[in-house]
């Protein structure tokens, strides 16, 4: 035991210093690791496998409602970039530029594309032509790069990978309604295979999507009662088929502009799951989302039939269909054990001698670690069982610590000191005047996270000027 001991002393305590506790997992999951290009990052294989299990499941989702993967251009024409004036004032100061090619300088400067809208926008303007070409829909897997001041690991790099639904719709109504089908999507796919509870709402003006008529958030809390954005969709109205000229004849055989929509989720959601289930002994996966759900680890492999038999129940549970995987290492059972434990790996069955006599094999959870001996005639049942009790459990967890740290503020004092003293969100009502956002913001670091669609009434007046109140709004600190 003083393998795991060693092992589990290596991660610095999640109360002592988050931060550290973060870069600790990430380096010692082996996630990721830092790259020469300063603010990239190296997404190592146990990192990747997450990304394309949130790929995988979110494709799927996407495709069951209408969505067609395609592929732009890594680069984008200053002229292109410039047509939608808010859109670009919004991504100038991040954007990386390509003035040569080869030796030569290039006649016009590239970007390398920060988000593909306008991309989007100058293919649809030669691809729509008639109300029979609509909708379209359309996403694309790709990469990202924004020059970020401030790096850290899967929640804000340079360069990201992510996904970016692009839609063309004949209607406004049309358009209203995929923009918020692409966000309950994602909110599902937070809940149902990530575990991660999420409020639902709109975004300040402030806060929207530069150049979109209305921004759609799902927010989530983290341990540290820090807020994260952990997907948007977008409504654009018509403001960037006017800029890029994207008509179409309609039925009644007269010119009409599209009306768009885009949608986004990327590798900060690995983040996510790190900052909302993990502990001071590293991952925790929910068994939805873990590349491997199941490790088996032989105890005293040495001796005669005990690795025979960790195999043998291996083939079973893959016959099940779980992901499972065998420790065969020459390690001491309890590095196993700690490895294990660092890796986030839902369950781990171990088997060895004792476990052979009593025809059993020891179930242990990540989540709680308990264990739980269970008959081998039972093995793929109970595993499977134990594994779904699991992911519920998670979120379950995960909803009683955000609700424990929600708060409701009616005065300004009261939501200046809530800030301060007791991280998570604050709920508080809003005039609707950016001058009190940016006030709550200078004066508390708390940005206006959105605006709930299941609205409350806290108060008849804004908690920052106390002027008649609009909205109840969704405060806190964020990453």
């Amino acid at each position: 035991m003083a393998d795991n001991k060693k092992m589990v002393e290596a991660i610095t305590s999640m109360d002592v210093d988050f931060a550290q506790w973060y870069t600790d997992v990430v380096k010692k999951a082996e996630l990721c690791d830092y790259a020469s290009v300063k603010g990239c990052m190296v997404i190592k294989p146990a990192g990747y496998a997450i990304w394309e299990n949130i790929q995988k499941e979110l494709d799927r989702r996407f495709k069951a409602v209408g969505v067609q993967n395609v592929y732009m251009p890594l680069f984008i024409p200053e002229g292109l970039l410039q047509k939608e004036k808010d859109h670009v004032e919004g991504f100038a100061p991040e954007v990386a530029w390509v003035t040569h090619g080869g030796l030569e300088p290039l006649q016009e400067r590239m970007c390398v594309r920060p988000t593909s809208e306008t991309l989007f926008c100058d293919f649809y303007a030669k691809d729509i032509h008639s109300y029979r070409d609509l909708p379209k829909v359309y996403n694309q897997w790709c990469s990202v790069v924004r020059w970020e001041k401030t790096t850290r690991p899967f929640l804000r790099s340079r360069e990201f990978l992510w996904q970016e639904g692009h839609t063309a719709h004949a209607t406004a109504e049309e358009a209203e309604a995929r923009t918020i089908q692409m966000l309950n999507v994602y909110a599902d796919f937070c809940e149902e295979v990530l575990a991660i509870p999420v409020v639902k709402g709109q975004k300040t003006d402030k806060e929207k999507f530069a150049g979109a008529e209305a921004t759609y958030t799902i927010e989530s809390l983290m341990h540290d009662g820090k807020a994260l954005q952990s997907g948007t969709s977008h409504n654009f109205g018509d403001g960037f088929a006017k800029a890029f000229g994207i008509q179409f004849t309609d039925k009644d055989n007269t010119l009409k502009f599209v009306h768009q929509t885009s949608w986004g989720m990327t590798t900060r959601m690995i983040g996510a799951l790190i900052m909302v289930h993990g502990d001071d002994n590293g991952l925790v996966l929910p068994p939805r989302i873990a590349p491997v759900q199941v490790m088996i680890v032989p105890v005293q492999q040495q001796k005669e039939g005990v690795l025979d038999k960790a195999f043998e129940l291996q083939d079973r549970l893959i016959q099940a269909g779980l992901a499972v995987k065998t420790d065969d290492t020459d390690k001491s059972p309890g590095w196993k054990f700690a490895d294990c434990e660092m890796r986030g790996i839902p369950v781990r069955v171990e088997i060895g001698p004792k476990d052979m006599e009593k025809n059993q094999a020891v179930l242990v959870r990540r989540d709680t670690h308990e264990k739980l001996p269970v008959s081998l005639d039972e093995l793929e049942e109970r595993v499977s069982e134990l594994l779904e009790r699991i992911q519920k459990d998670m979120l379950e967890r995960a909803r009683a610590h955000r609700e424990a740290h929600t708060y409701t503020a009616t005065g300004w004092e009261e939501l200046k000191d809530i800030v301060n003293t007791k991280p998570g969100f604050v709920k508080a009502m809003w005039c609707g005047c950016q001058e009190c956002e940016d006030q709550i913001k200078e004066e508390t670091g708390a940005t206006s996270r959105c605006m709930p669609f299941e609205q409350e009434v806290l108060s008849d007046t804004c908690v920052c000027c106390g002027k008649p109140a609009a909205k109840m709004v969704y405060w806190g600190r964020a990453y």
